[in-house]
């Protein structure tokens, strides 16, 4: 369906030359869910606005359905009809309630009448979830509402393919699930997409196949279980199993815990870790340091997130400490049963070493 063959594209300020895409190569078919996943600055999103021309490629060719369109005679409004795309700020009309939003272009530019529209718009936003707010303007939704909006937008349009940037980047963590719930409904009902995300556990539960830029490059490809469990390039296997890691070291116990939690507030909504998440690790910590460590001396604190496994762990280490601390606590102590309530596993890995899995 989408062949693409030695891709480049260079920015141009006047003053010095940006190399973003390299040589980009790729097949994508009819069906396919393709991920795209890459550290920030590699080309990803430039790649998607490259495939439907809202970017010009310096270099390369692009065929869909056999068509290059990048040649000077290919009709490029037709194209972005059958290729529609999501953005990260919704882009919706301010103006114009989601029922006119979602109708517009299908009467502008398919030719179609408003009732045969709105039968269709009403369709889709029972899909999505918003049949009850037809008549809102986009000011009377939340973010996660309107993406959802601008997604039943797009499908106005019966794109046969769906391009994704980063759709879940704008959204509160608590948003985030129900955009990619949709997404995930029209990967099971064969819709053709591609999708920038740094949703990692999504990409890799809703993908046929992935896609890791690095460097302006396609740097491999494979299966979501290949890439994420069998990598075979050294950038591959640096970023599946990157851990976050914030710490902190607290040097007695008149620490600040509540600009503590509000650092790990941003760190957990970095990595759309979710505010149910968020609010365990709180407790936990609040539990473990006033607790179950005494606070003779300084303490450090460190909370590591795998992006390969999803894992949040919490290692505290007493600095100093000569006596195991969980041995010393009695087993009907409050504090210790609430973490041990609230994790998967707490143990001692050494004197002093606390660690924490959630």
């Amino acid at each position: 369906m989408i062949s693409v063959k030695h891709l480049s594209k260079v920015f141009n300020n006047g003053e010095k030359e940006l190399t973003v895409l390299r040589d980009v190569n790729c097949e994508i078919a009819k069906g396919e869910v393709i991920g795209i996943i890459g550290p920030s600055g590699t080309g990803k999103s430039t790649f998607l606005r490259c495939l439907n021309r809202l970017e010009e490629p310096s270099g390369g060719q692009i065929e869909i359905n056999g068509i290059d369109i990048l040649d000077r005679k290919a009709d490029v409004n037709l194209l972005r009809r059958k290729m529609g795309m999501v953005f990260q700020n919704f882009n919706l009309f301010h103006h114009l309630t989601i029922l006119d939003n979602i109708t517009l272009c299908p009467c502008t530019l398919l030719g179609k009448s408003r009732k045969e529209a709105e039968i269709r718009a009403m369709e889709l936003l029972q899909l999505v979830g918003l049949y009850d707010k037809a008549g809102s303007l986009p000011s009377e939704l939340s973010g996660g509402q309107k993406q959802r909006a601008a997604i039943a937008r797009c499908l106005a349009m019966d794109p046969e393919i769906i391009l994704f940037d980063e759709p879940t980047s704008a959204l509160d963590p608590t948003m985030v699930s129900e955009v990619l719930v949709v997404i995930r409904r029209l990967a099971r009902e064969g819709m053709t997409m591609a999708i920038v995300s740094h949703e990692m556990q999504f990409v890799r539960s809703v993908s046929t196949r992935i896609f890791f830029m690095n460097e302006g490059v396609i740097y491999e490809e494979g299966s979501p279980e290949q890439i994420f469990e069998h990598p075979q390039r050294p950038a591959t296997i640096a970023f599946v199993n990157r851990i976050r890691t914030l710490e902190f070291k607290l040097a007695d116990k008149h620490f600040d815990l509540y600009g503590m939690f509000g650092e790990v507030g941003i760190f957990c909504n970095k990595y759309g870790l979710g505010n149910d998440m968020l609010m365990k690790v709180q407790h936990v910590m609040e539990e473990t340091l006033y607790g179950i460590l005494p606070f003779d001396g300084a303490v450090t604190l460190t909370l590591d997130y795998s992006e390969k496994d999803f894992t949040l762990r919490l290692l505290f280490t007493e600095d100093g400490c000569t006596t195991s601390v969980l041995d010393r606590l009695p087993g009907d102590f409050l504090p210790l049963k609430i973490v041990q309530g609230m994790c998967a596993s707490l143990r001692e890995t050494e004197t002093g070493k606390i660690l924490v899995e959630m």
